[in-house]
């Protein structure tokens, strides 16, 4: 199944420039949301991990199913406000502004091994942000996976050590 036909492009969203990804059509589609997280738990089933850690919103939709197939805890990461406890925080930059996110102070243990997911991987400003989360808490990120990665913004050169999984690569 070619899972890039499933992905809309809606362009000057958020804002003029910019090409968003849309994923809602994979979700709707049973076949190949299904599909989707499948091939991605199967890459990731090969890495000792403990926990998933995952940004609102769409890496919640992902980031917990997959948590549910490979029997791992999941790590919600929220922007600011939205956590009801004490968090630890990150700020960093988008290629069309600036952001935060936040976690619980205790989401990780010391030592525990993590594995990022988000939706797409675009410049890397936020997974090198969900890594300092990560790290800031005591654990260490194994790996981060992606269901989309946009290649032709160069992400990998930012993340240049990181073990990257990414699903579909545009």
């Amino acid at each position: 199944m070619d899972l890039r036909t499933f992905i809309r492009d809606i362009p000057d969203f958020p804002e003029k420039g910019i090409i968003f990804r849309d994923i809602t059509p994979l979700l709707k589609d049973k076949g190949a949301f299904k599909h989707a997280i499948d091939m991605l738990a199967e890459k990731l089933s090969e890495i000792d991990f403990d926990l998933i850690v995952a940004p609102e919103a769409r890496g919640f939709i992902f980031g917990g199913a997959l948590s549910y197939k490979l029997n791992k805890g999941f790590i919600p990461v929220r922007k600011p406000g939205k956590l009801p406890y004490e968090v630890i925080s990150e700020k960093y930059t988008l290629e069309y502004g600036e952001a935060e996110l936040q976690m619980h102070v205790d989401s990780i243990n010391k030592g525990q091994k993590v594995i990022i997911f988000d939706d797409v991987l675009a410049t890397g400003g936020t997974a090198k942000a969900l890594k300092k989360l990560v790290e800031k808490a005591g654990g260490e990120v194994v790996a981060m996976s992606f269901l989309i990665e946009l290649s032709y913004l160069n992400p990998r050169n930012i993340l240049k050590d990181e073990n990257i999984i990414s699903l579909i690569i545009l």
